[in-house]
């Protein structure tokens, strides 16, 4: 029935239609989403829906480790952040821990913030040396 919500097919043709940098803002965005619906299922004593919401963060967290490019060296250190936050995922989900959830939540919003940033500045950079280029008839 996704096809008659008009909201889930905007998703679907955004998730289609994203550049990959955008793509891995929206898994960012996914993990975000999906620890705070932890942390509030182990709120609630929801344990199953809790479980779930984790193993959606795992295997969002599995795919950026597995799409990293290890031909840059900063993917080596997100590799092994990555590795980090799966096992903190792991243990906060054994053991129905909020603190731990918590400290996961911080790094993936840490890891997004940074990434936003990043493209926004590279979209800033390639702004100005367009300007630059055409002699800055685009208002610059």
């Amino acid at each position: 029935m996704a096809a008659n919500n008009p909201y889930a097919q905007y998703q679907q043709n955004a998730i289609l239609n994203a550049k990959p940098e955008q793509l891995v803002t929206l898994l960012y965005n996914g993990a975000v989403k999906y620890t705070k619906q932890a942390d509030m299922a182990l709120e609630k004593k929801d344990l199953q829906a809790a479980h779930n919401a984790m193993v959606q963060v795992q295997d969002i967290i599995t795919y950026l480790q597995a799409t990293l490019n290890m031909d840059y060296e900063v993917s080596e250190q997100l590799d092994s952040l990555y590795e980090y936050v799966y096992d903190q995922l792991l243990q906060a989900n054994l053991k129905k821990d909020p603190a731990i959830l918590a400290q996961v939540l911080k790094i993936i919003e840490e890891l997004r913030d940074t990434w936003t940033e990043a493209l926004t500045k590279q979209a800033g950079g390639v702004q100005a040396s367009t300007r630059q280029a055409d002699g800055g008839a685009n208002g610059g």
